[in-house]
């Protein structure tokens, strides 16, 4: 009972933030997850009530919750949509925390978080030979997507078609005239993030040739490694203020106007959930955190609100010869955290693409990140759903800014044999420009 009392007393925290709801229901509208289930304890209304029992003492079983308020994909639609402002993705982390520092991580968690995430070198050079060793397991596939199967069917992949490490990860490819471009426009450091790091480096190479082209002075710090979100969002704070502390170290080397990124989640994190979810900040840390985030911006925005450049002059040429179809999936976390929505259409138009738009891009893909790893079913049928949405445009490229997305999406198009590729806009439109020097 005196545990069930302290855990009471932890979630009582969250009272302020947890009475705004008044359980209207509008949630249930827009959430993805109970479109699926139509389970009350599946929409943010029934979870928000579950952590006001807890906190209450109601309920005797924080496991429960946990696993309940675990299964969520975190896509903020809820909050995007929610009359009263209630910041649920901000509850959710928060309370996620609370449960794990009390029941605390299990031990393969530990050893995830702790030994590896939270330690970038050492993450490097595990995925490094994950890469090395991977075509012992996998096998790749001729499909438009590029993806790959495991050699043998096995209940824990659930026959996924996965996208495989790279050979060559970004941070192995910088050279000094990378890492540091000189320019005379607007200062950038660039943030990679660890998908597009080691699986997608083709997206950092893209941005890299964009930013060049646009004169933007570059700066890509040497040793980044996660922004924290995987073990934030399995409720491991101390995992996830170290990962800020590291970057924090880092970035003070340089000075820059704006971090970009090219990864939605990652900038959604940086920009939200740094500054208000590290554990305990000093006063100091506090405002490196507030600047940092004011600096913060999706790529695509960057381009098209602060360097702003002449699209029609560059790629004339190239819109005139090629007329390729492009859709546009919205990424949760970039249209839904951040309202970032037309600018990666004006990327997609500018590289010469004929944009037509999908029936519910910015509904969820699905992914979730964990939420594909332990739900994979309801995120395959939430993903078939886009899949569906995305092959009745009758396009040959899809386009999205979140790398987790193009994983889910290409997961989905290849299990249904579709010839359609799936491409950030950086990739697209440093394409373009490739064309249009040639």
């Amino acid at each position: 009972m005196n545990q069930m009392n302290e855990l009471a007393a932890l979630v009582k925290e969250l009272e302020e933030q947890l009475v705004i709801c008044t359980r209207c229901g509008m949630c249930q509208s827009v959430c993805p997850l109970f479109e699926q289930t139509h389970k009350e304890t599946d929409v943010a209304r029934g979870k928000l009530a579950l952590l006001d029992g807890l906190m209450k003492n109601i309920f005797s079983d924080p496991n429960g919750v946990t696993q309940r308020l675990n299964k969520c994909l975190l896509c903020g639609s809820c909050a995007a949509n929610c009359p009263s402002g209630v910041n649920v993705l901000e509850i959710f982390i928060k309370a996620r925390a609370i449960l794990t520092e009390y029941k605390g991580l299990s031990v393969l968690k530990k050893i995830i978080f702790k030994k590896m995430l939270a330690n970038p070198g050492t993450f490097d050079t595990l995925t490094q030979w994950a890469g090395w060793f991977q075509s012992l397991f996998m096998k790749s596939e001729s499909n438009a997507q590029k993806t790959s199967c495991v050699r043998l069917i096995s209940p824990l992949i659930d026959n996924r078609h996965i996208l495989p490490i790279a050979r060559t990860a970004f941070h192995k490819t910088l050279s000094p005239q990378i890492q540091k471009a000189p320019g005379s426009g607007l200062s950038a450091l660039f943030f990679t993030g660890c998908l597009i790091d080691k699986f997608l480096p083709n997206v950092a190479h893209a941005s890299v040739k964009v930013l060049n082209h646009h004169d933007v002075t570059l700066i890509i710090p040497r040793g980044q490694g996660c922004c924290g979100i995987p073990a934030l969002a399995s409720g491991d704070r101390a995992t996830f203020t170290k990962l800020v502390d590291h970057h924090l170290d880092l970035f003070q080397k340089d000075e820059f106007d704006v971090l970009v990124t090219a990864c939605a989640t990652c900038t959604s994190t940086i920009k939200k959930l740094w500054p208000t979810v590290y554990k305990n900040p000093s006063n100091s840390v506090k405002n490196q955190l507030h600047t940092l985030s004011e600096k913060t911006m999706d790529i695509n925005q960057f381009l098209v609100d602060h360097v702003n450049p002449d699209f029609k002059k560059d790629l004339s040429t190239t819109q005139q010869k090629d007329r390729e179809i492009v859709t546009y999936h919205d990424p949760c976390h970039l249209k839904k955290s951040l309202g970032v929505a037309a600018q990666p259409r004006k990327i997609i138009r500018a590289a010469g693409k004929t944009l037509v738009e999908m029936d519910g891009s910015d509904r969820c893909c699905g992914m979730g990140g964990s939420f594909n790893l332990y739900h994979y079913g309801l995120s395959s049928s939430i993903g078939a759903l886009k899949q569906k949405n995305i092959s009745e445009t009758g396009c040959r490229t899809v386009s999205t800014g979140c790398p987790a997305c193009m994983m889910q999406i290409s997961d989905m198009l290849a299990k249904k044999k579709k010839n359609i590729k799936v491409r950030h806009p950086m990739e697209l439109y440093a394409r373009a420009l490739a064309d249009k020097i040639t």
